[in-house]
């Protein structure tokens, strides 16, 4: 994802960090972009994810929930962004929300 950033998707991206991953300085956010647009769409309030989803495009929204770890989304997002990005039809199973497995 990274490689497909452009600099008005890295300055987008940049200012929405300050918000959603609050924790961390947002150049360090920046770090891990899929962690950032997988945050923005479990947690953005409408305007920032529709100024994501112009920005970035829908293949990497998709890629963020094809390659999201535990935790990243809630179980209403994990159904919404499915449908939303076409990646589920009505008649289709919902994958699986990753998990942990401790051993």
């Amino acid at each position: 994802m990274e490689n497909a950033l452009t600099p008005a998707s890295s300055d987008l991206l940049l200012r929405l960090a300050r918000t959603y991953i609050w924790w961390k300085e947002p150049e360090d956010a920046m770090l891990y972009p899929r962690r950032l647009v997988a945050q923005i769409m479990d947690m953005g309030d409408w305007d920032d994810v529709r100024a994501m989803e112009k920005a970035l495009g829908h293949d990497a929204l998709r890629d963020a929930l094809r390659h999201a770890e535990a935790g990243w989304f809630s179980p209403p997002s994990w159904h919404f962004w499915h449908y939303r990005l076409g990646l589920v039809s009505p008649n289709q199973s919902m994958p699986a929300l990753p998990q942990r497995l401790l051993s």
